[in-house]
């Protein structure tokens, strides 16, 4: 069978961990070319022997037979690249979001729809092991029907200020991912959004627009919910936990750390930190979310994510920094409207 011929544009930290990634786990493909401007981006080629590197999007959708094009670039160029890549008739992986702009969104996937290309959007956390396991247990019913989800989501330390100033904000940088995984998890469609937000880690992060702190409850169209606390700076490690409660049980899905030993002596108790941050601690799940990827492309079937998950998970951050400003509860249709 011919290999998939895939390119990358973008090698900062997500580009990289998609390039090791695709080259060392998938032979059925081959990645022919990346796309970046950076000096180390040589000897990232090198290493992973990448026979075409170019600084520019358009001398990577002109490499020879190509089929794919894989978008790991800064969030501002996701709708444009889309769009070229679409109109080149090249299947399409792209990390979140989109854009910040629904209308924008809409015109990505309009363009996308009438190429007749596949794209699928970078939702990592939905191909964790842990929170696959817990949606085949709502799927099969173990726990009944979900009436409450409760997801913590906090970082080991905030980014930068001037990424803050450019990333959209907490609800549609950080928080976008948990708002996709209620959606996951539930299988539900979200109806109203209430948000409380604060600054409380840095103050120069409300100086630049933006919230370090929140607390968002989901209502989906029948009622059930979704609790959602997030922080920027959690001093212990990355934190991230799930919890789904029906009318039949419970199920949970803790932290990950790099080993589960317990150390009790007559001073206490003591164990490792979980995984210091997303590359760590969502390793395993950025193999699979690419392998059903490519599976999706080989056998011509639906994508596991598409991009009105995308449009959805935007939406629903908009919504919530419409209730943290006008501190009152949003409904959906007011956003999608």
């Amino acid at each position: 069978m011919k290999k998939l011929k895939v390119a990358i544009a973008g090698l900062g930290r997500i580009g990289k961990i998609h390039l090791k990634n695709l080259c060392r786990n998938f032979p059925e493909l081959e990645v022919v070319a990346v796309m970046d401007v950076a000096a180390e981006s040589k000897n990232v080629a090198a290493e992973y022997n990448v026979p075409i590197l170019v600084s520019d999007f358009d001398d990577l959708l002109a490499v020879l037979d190509l089929d794919v094009v894989v978008i790991c670039s800064p969030t501002d160029t996701h709708a444009d690249y889309t769009i070229k890549a679409a109109k080149a008739g090249k299947d399409i992986f792209c990390e979140k979001p989109l854009d910040l702009s629904l209308d924008r969104v809409q015109e990505v996937l309009d363009v996308v729809k009438e190429s007749g290309v596949k794209l699928m959007l970078g939702f990592n956390r939905r191909f964790d092991p842990e929170f696959k396991k817990i949606r085949q247990l709502v799927l099969s019913d173990a726990i009944g029907d979900p009436q409450i989800i409760k997801i913590t989501s906090r970082d080991p330390g905030p980014p930068p200020v001037s990424y803050i100033k450019v990333s959209g904000g907490m609800f549609l940088d950080m928080t976008i991912h948990d708002f996709d995984m209620a959606r996951y998890i539930s299988g539900k469609m979200v109806k109203e959004v209430f948000a409380k937000g604060a600054v409380m880690v840095d103050p120069e992060i409300g100086n630049a627009g933006d919230i370090d702190t929140a607390i968002i409850t989901l209502t989906f169209d029948d009622g059930s919910m979704a609790v959602i606390d997030n922080c920027r700076k959690a001093v212990y490690g990355y934190d991230q936990r799930l919890e789904v409660f029906g009318n039949k049980g419970m199920a949970q899905a803790d932290n990950n750390f790099p080993t589960n030993h317990k150390l009790y002596t007559e001073s206490g108790m003591s164990g490792d930190l979980p995984l210091h941050f997303f590359l760590e601690r969502y390793d395993a799940s950025y193999v699979q979310e690419m392998k059903e990827f490519i599976d999706a492309l080989v056998s011509g079937s639906e994508m596991p994510v598409d991009g009105n998950d995308g449009l959805l998970s935007i939406a629903i951050g908009l919504a919530a920094k419409k209730s943290v400003v006008e501190g009152r509860l949003v409904k959906l249709d007011e956003i999608l409207a």
